[in-house]
C-alpha cells in the first residue's frame, strides 16, 4: 500500500483544495482500507481499490459539511522546473480555472484518464459505472472544458508545457506502482 501513497495523494489532490486536506483524505483512505481489508477480493487491483474508498470518503465528508473542497493545489502549477512565459502562465492559470469550473463527476473522470493515465475500465471500476458511463462523461467533460476555454483545442491544452509537470508527476506516482 506504500508505494500507491504517491498516486492517491494525486487523486486526493482532485477533491481537495489545499495539501493538507488531501493528505488529511489519503491518511482516512489508508485508515478505513486497513481496516475493511478482510474485504478486499484478490484479483481486483489494489489501486482502484483505494481510489473507491477515498472517493466514497470524500463523498461522506461532503455529504457532512454540506460544502465542496475539490481542486489542485495552487502550488501544483508552479512546479515547473524552467519558469514559464507570462503568456503560458497566464494560460495554465486559464486552463486551472476552466477545469474548477466543469462539474465535479466530469472534472474528477478527466483527470483520471488524462493526467493520471488511468483506462476507462479502471475508472469505471473506481465509480462503479460502466465502461461507456465514463466515455460519456469524457465527452462531457472534454466539451465542458472546450466551452470554459473557449475555441482553444482540449489536446492543444491537455499537453501544453503548464499541464506536463502535473500530468508528469501522476505519471510518475503511476510507474512507482
Amino acid at each position: 500500500m506504500v508505494e500507491l501513497i504517491p498516486a492517491l495523494r494525486a487523486f486526493a489532490w482532485t477533491f481537495c483544495s489545499n495539501p493538507e486536506d488531501a493528505d488529511d483524505l489519503v491518511q482516512e483512505t489508508l485508515v478505513r482500507a486497513i481496516n475493511s481489508f478482510d474485504q478486499y477480493n484478490e484479483g481486483t487491483r489494489l489501486k482502484s481499490w483505494l481510489f473507491t474508498i477515498m472517493r466514497n470518503t470524500f463523498s461522506t465528508r461532503y455529504r457532512k459539511r454540506k460544502r465542496e473542497t475539490v481542486g489542485i493545489p495552487d502550488g501544483m502549477l508552479n512546479t515547473l522546473t524552467t519558469p514559464a512565459t507570462q503568456e503560458w502562465s497566464a494560460h495554465a492559470r486559464d486552463v486551472y480555472s476552466a477545469l474548477m469550473r466543469i462539474p465535479l463527476q466530469y472534472r474528477n473522470v478527466l483527470i483520471l484518464v488524462v493526467l493520471m493515465n488511468e483506462t476507462y475500465e479502471d475508472v469505471a471500476k473506481i465509480y462503479g459505472c460502466r465502461v461507456g458511463t465514463i466515455k460519456s462523461r469524457m465527452s462531457r467533460a472534454r466539451q465542458r472544458l472546450k466551452e470554459e476555454l473557449g475555441e482553444v483545442a482540449i489536446t492543444d491544452t491537455m499537453t501544453s508545457p503548464e499541464i506536463a509537470p502535473v500530468r508528469d508527476a501522476t505519471n510518475d506516482a503511476n510507474k512507482a506502482v
